[in-house]
């Protein structure tokens, strides 16, 4: 079993400030994390510099992944090496995400630039069900999408900064393997709550 932060951002994200450094020495030192997932807006640079960075430490694990601004809303695409073409909008990114084994989430459906009731159009792989920076409210939503979906609800800090980072997490049934996380996640061996 492992626990993960799904949706955290560095300062490749125009949006956000924190160093991938900073967040791959942090979450060494966590005493339950040992998974994140750097998801930049439209951008895999801090994931790639996180990846490198995590080499050094045998017991965590950056996920690859990106939040990909489409034009009807954001969708989180894990387990990916490279950034899909364009044009960006949510049946292409989809499309793009199983042709390379990688796995969609709608991050904060219901909050600012998610996709909201239009997840349910589509082929998602999970929903945020707990997103931490959103109103509980949008959360409580976010759930009730995913339960009549029938989709694994995951978590994520949505951290931009220092003060965001590690509030809410998934527990994945899962080795610290990509592969087998993304696996476990797509028939919903996950639990998602708050730190």
């Amino acid at each position: 079993m492992i626990r993960a932060d799904l949706h955290i951002h560095t300062k490749y994200s125009r949006d956000a400030s924190q160093q991938p450094k900073t967040i791959v020495e942090k979450l060494n030192a966590h005493p339950t994390l040992n998974a994140i997932a750097i998801t930049d807006h439209n951008t895999i640079q801090g994931n790639l510099e996180a990846q490198k960075l995590a080499e050094a430490y045998p017991d965590i694990l950056v996920i690859p992944g990106v939040e990909i601004s489409t034009e009807e809303g954001e969708i989180i695409i894990l387990g990916i090496t490279g950034l899909p073409p364009k044009p960006w909008n949510a049946e292409n990114i989809i499309d793009f995400a199983k042709a390379n084994n990688g796995l969609t989430i709608a991050p904060h459906p219901y909050r600012g630039v998610g996709i909201g009731d239009m997840a349910r159009q589509l082929e998602l792989d999970a929903i945020e069900v707990l997103n931490g920076i959103t109103e509980p409210d949008l959360n409580r939503q976010a759930e009730v999408l995913a339960r009549t979906m029938r989709l694994p609800g995951v978590a994520g800090s949505d951290a931009h900064d220092d003060k965001d980072s590690w509030n809410a997490c998934t527990e994945v049934q899962a080795s610290l393997d990509v592969g087998d996380i993304l696996k476990a996640i797509r028939k919903g061996r996950v639990r998602a709550f708050s730190i």
